[in-house]
């Protein structure tokens, strides 16, 4: 387990519900980098449905004194814990996906990162319906190609032109995509930022 994660292990024993807030505060840090990273292009489906997989995820995200949030016990505590640390552990790599500009190995991560904040919520929200990235994939994909259909074809012909355009937008200038937050250390988890606020932006 990584040097973070016991640190809140260590402040657990007042608040075991603690990693709620620490999933939803990472989760928000890491869907605005990703944000910024994609804002000055024409985003492909794959993209859109990276983001709207961790609005749902974030959606709602209850308090941790909720009536609704569940007690754990031990042992759903260190599942929950294994989780937060394997979390911790890819965001290294996210980090350097970012400085690299490398948005498709990015969309990516940021996949796979909501997952593991989707666990956590699972466990002490069992009865939130959480919908998974496939069926997220699926609905974002039929709104894409709707949108692709309604371009004029005289300024763009097909969706693949589009993605085309956006690749090329991109890689003109990466410059000003990077050093957007995750290149520097993560803030730490003293004072919880407002999920909606973040959420919202």
């Amino acid at each position: 387990m990584n040097e973070k994660v016991e640190e809140l292990k260590a402040k657990e024993a007042g608040n075991p519900k603690i990693w709620l807030r620490v999933a939803s505060e990472r989760l928000s840090q890491l869907r605005y980098v990703y944000l910024v990273q994609i804002e000055d292009g024409i985003p492909s489906a794959d993209q859109r449905a990276c983001l709207e997989y961790a609005d749902a995820v974030l959606i709602g995200w209850p308090d941790e004194d909720a009536q609704q949030v569940a007690d754990l016990g031990e042992d759903e505590l260190d599942q929950v814990r294994q989780i937060v640390s394997q979390m911790e552990d890819k965001i290294p790599c996210f980090r350097s996906q970012e400085r690299d500009g490398d948005i498709d190995q990015l969309s990516n991560s940021l996949v796979t990162l909501t997952e593991c904040v989707a666990q956590v919520r699972r466990h002490y929200q069992p009865d939130f319906p959480l919908p998974t990235y496939r069926e997220i994939h699926q609905v974002v994909q039929q709104e894409w190609n709707e949108d692709m259909s309604r371009i004029d074809p005289d300024q763009v012909t097909s969706p693949q032109e589009v993605k085309q355009m956006q690749a090329e937008s991109q890689g003109e200038d990466p410059a000003p995509h990077v050093g957007t937050g995750l290149s520097q250390e993560l803030p730490g988890e003293q004072g919880s930022a407002s999920q909606k606020d973040t959420h919202s932006a």
